[in-house]
């Protein structure tokens, strides 16, 4: 268990403004696969409860796990939930509703699978920057057979206008649906990150070559969108390592990175993640910049730095050198949903099980773990249902 420590002077309990967005704090559950959709898409029930159940514990910002934005191939997995129908924004705005009433702010990053999907309800065509088979084995925890990836078909311009289109229409669902701002997931190996990636970006026109082309795509999905949805936040995710291969780096190291960040200088935000658990010794490139302080510095925007933010004194660590103004919790929201509250009593952190995730990822087995944890320990779990003491 990690000790909390800091108690109330901590600095990721002040207040923040994210752009537009007054947060409570500086603390934000980060983006996580949860698999728990129907095969409609919809947010359910059990999903409301689940993003709600983070704002009453406290959190100032809530980032959705990656939605998909069209019907076509956006999606990843099976489960996946959708902000293309209406709907699936209806199932939205009961998520929303949740999490505000709690007092927490709350964003939906929007995905597209790209090459890397292992589960579409639309069909089984997989679309990408190049003909080339992603690295690494499908994620069994998000119920992809373990087996090798199939290589995607290349992508026309058609296909690319596509894209930034379902992009658009989902920005604007999302904000249909309550939300206070969108996420553009541009990380982990998906597909805005396919063209990034030099290894699976062979393309020879705009979008292929230098950094400066393999950002393009990211660069005019954001242009689209915030043009689309005028002040309503667009911040945009973005991360070295993928899903699928977690030793990538940049091959051009900071340059590529300044390049990147000053593409991508005018969203609301930035999201990185970084490529560990101890930020402070895996985020840094030979100059001795860490990749967040280095984006609030290119880019001069607001900085959630994701990755080893449930240590407190790293946290503090991080808040202070400057590295980064918001701090993302993933596994360490996971296991402390009320992490927040923690932080503000002195409370130790409970240690993030794996088994939380197993044999899947999805709510039901976080669920059938939490039941077994009460069972042992006499604790039960923060529920959106409870009142709120933010």
């Amino acid at each position: 268990m990690t000790t909390a420590g800091h108690g109330s002077a901590h600095p990721a309990l002040e207040p923040f403004g994210l752009g537009s967005l007054a947060l409570r704090n500086r603390l934000a559950v980060a983006p996580m696969t949860r698999v728990s959709a129907p095969p409609d898409g919809v947010p359910t029930a059990q999903m409301a409860e689940y993003y709600g159940a983070y704002a009453v514990g406290g959190f100032g910002l809530i980032v959705t796990e990656g939605i998909y934005t069209d019907a076509t191939h956006s999606q990843s997995y099976f489960g996946q939930p959708g902000l293309v129908t209406a709907g699936q924004i209806a199932g939205w705005r009961a998520v929303t509703d949740s999490a505000h009433r709690a007092g927490a702010a709350i964003v939906a990053q929007l995905m597209h699978a790209g090459a890397i999907s292992q589960g579409n309800t639309f069909g089984f065509e997989t679309i990408g920057p190049s003909a080339v088979a992603p690295r690494g084995k499908m994620m069994v925890d998000y119920g992809g057979t373990g087996g090798p990836w199939s290589a995607p078909r290349e992508m026309t311009a058609h296909d690319i206008d596509q894209v930034v289109a379902g992009f658009v229409a989902a920005a604007g669902n999302a904000r249909d649906a309550g939300f206070d701002g969108v996420e553009i997931h541009g990380a982990n190996g998906y597909l805005l990150d396919q063209f990034l990636t030099d290894y699976t970006n062979l393309r020879t026109d705009e979008y292929g070559g230098p950094v400066q082309n393999r950002i393009r795509l990211t660069a005019r999905v954001l242009a689209a969108v915030q043009e689309a949805v005028g002040d309503f936040p667009v911040g945009v995710r973005l991360s070295q390592t993928k899903v699928n291969d977690f030793t990538y780096r940049w091959s051009g190291g900071e340059t590529d990175a300044r390049v990147v960040f000053e593409a991508l200088s005018e969203a609301s935000y930035l999201h990185i993640a970084s490529e560990g658990r101890n930020f402070i010794e895996t985020a840094r490139f030979p100059s001795g910049a860490t990749i967040t302080g280095l984006a609030r510095e290119v880019s001069r925007r607001p900085v959630i730095a994701n990755g080893g933010m449930h240590e407190p004194a790293q946290a503090a660590d991080v808040l202070a050198g400057g590295h980064a103004d918001v701090l993302s919790l993933g596994r360490g929201a996971l296991a402390n949903p009320d992490l927040p509250q923690r932080l503000s009593s002195g409370e130790a952190f409970d240690a993030f099980d794996y088994e939380m995730l197993h044999p899947l990822a999805t709510l039901d087995c976080a669920a059938a773990w939490r039941a077994r944890r009460e069972t042992e320990t006499g604790r039960f779990p923060v529920s959106a249902s409870a009142s709120s003491t933010s």
